[in-house]
């Protein structure tokens, strides 16, 4: 039953949820982590591990995009993003930070907008995609719902395995200036799955289902200091709700289609390996995670996060944020110089940790959260007890 509250005379909203403001509550039973599996399929694709990472220039390079193949998750490659526009994508970077560094955060945004307004060279794109591929891994590109007729081609006859049609909001039909772009039609003329997303309720999240995706997004990739949503659009996603009630959409579906399972993926207030596993006992099959993967050594931001949106040639939606505090983020100090040394990527999601809060290991954290409730896979864990904070 639906908690609605009065928030006016003739207005009422409902009461929704946060991750921060639910529990895992553990079962009767504990087991060993080393009887826990984080492995889930995606179509044709098995991973070992949950994770996607953001598709932002600031967290995916191509390298990364191996890396993190290689340690058993999905790198999504912003296939509208530096490396489909510059040859010198580091040197483009380089000029970002150091813009930074002296005091220009105000102008850091506008110079984002300025590197994407670059034409977009196919070539460079396919390149990347090529070098990902070349490696043996998985290979997922992200264009916006705006240019996915328009590029699609290109990527898929440079070879790509997965495409991620991914905006701040996304819905079944997009009207643009042009002709409208209809998911359903336009995924079932596809030979590959395609993931799509954010959506935030039931409704929206049942129509992407219906439209033949692999895989819905849920949530807007939010995270404090980085994505500016709320402020600009007044837009909010409760996660835990917003997982929970994709959760629904997806048990709906099952039953619509006789058997025909859609993954939730939740993009959004994850920076732990206790969101994480709350995330998932909401209902997730897998996280899209920014924040917590851009500590990492391998991230082209070097300690810097952006969201995707923040290049937005009108309305950004998105500031850089540093996270490599070495208190806060897991981040060691060098004895030579005094700086951060950031945690390699697979320090990140496998450990050792050293850090309290839960920023490194998030795969030990994870696996740990569920033998401490019992259970030995994912979908078994969407079944957890959860109690809300008074």
């Amino acid at each position: 039953m639906r908690d609605m509250v009065e928030i006016g005379m003739g207005r009422t909203a409902r009461r929704t949820y946060e991750l921060d403001d639910v529990d895992i509550v553990p079962s009767r039973r504990t087991r060993s982590s080393k009887q826990v599996s984080l492995a889930w399929q995606l179509d044709a694709y098995r991973f070992e591990i949950p994770f996607l990472a953001h598709p932002t220039d600031a967290l995916v390079s191509p390298e990364f995009a191996i890396e993190l193949g290689r340690l058993g998750g999905l790198g999504v490659i912003n296939g509208e993003g530096l490396w489909a526009r510059h040859a010198d994508v580091a040197a483009k970077v380089d000029q970002l930070l150091e813009l930074v560094a002296k005091g220009g955060y105000e102008r850091a945004v506008g110079l984002l907008q300025e590197l994407h307004a670059a034409p977009m060279q196919p070539d460079l794109l396919a390149a990347a995609v090529a070098q990902v591929r070349a490696a043996g891994v998985t290979v997922a590109v992200r264009v916006s719902p705006q240019n996915a007729r328009a590029l699609t081609p290109a990527l898929l006859q440079a070879g790509i395995d997965l495409l991620v049609v991914h905006g701040t909001i996304i819905s079944a039909e997009h009207v643009g200036d042009g002709e409208p772009l209809n998911l359903k039609t336009f995924i079932a003329e596809l030979d590959v799955p395609v993931v799509a997303g954010g959506v935030s309720d039931h409704k929206t999240a049942l129509h992407l289902m219906r439209t033949g995706a692999a895989g819905v997004i849920v949530g807007y990739g939010s995270y404090p200091g980085a994505t500016t949503t709320g402020e600009v659009l007044g837009i909010g996603v409760p996660m835990a709700t917003a997982i929970a009630d994709a959760a629904a959409a997806r048990r709906d579906y099952l039953d619509e289609t006789g058997g025909r399972y859609v993954h939730v993926i939740a993009d959004g207030d994850i920076a732990t390996s206790g969101q994480l596993a709350k995330a998932i006992a909401c209902g997730a099959d897998a996280a899209m995670l920014g924040v917590p993967l851009a500590l990492a050594a391998e991230a082209p931001g070097r300690g810097w996060y952006w969201p995707s949106s923040a290049a937005h040639p009108s309305v950004p939606r998105g500031s850089l944020l540093h996270v490599e505090d070495p208190w806060d983020l897991g981040g060691e100090l060098s004895g030579d110089t005094g700086e951060s040394v950031r945690p390699s990527l697979e320090r990140v999601l496998y450990g050792p940790s050293d850090d309290p809060f839960g920023s490194l290991n998030l795969v030990g954290g994870l696996r740990r959260s569920m033998a401490k409730a019992g259970y030995s896979d994912l979908k078994e864990f969407q079944r957890v007890g959860l109690s809300v904070r008074a």
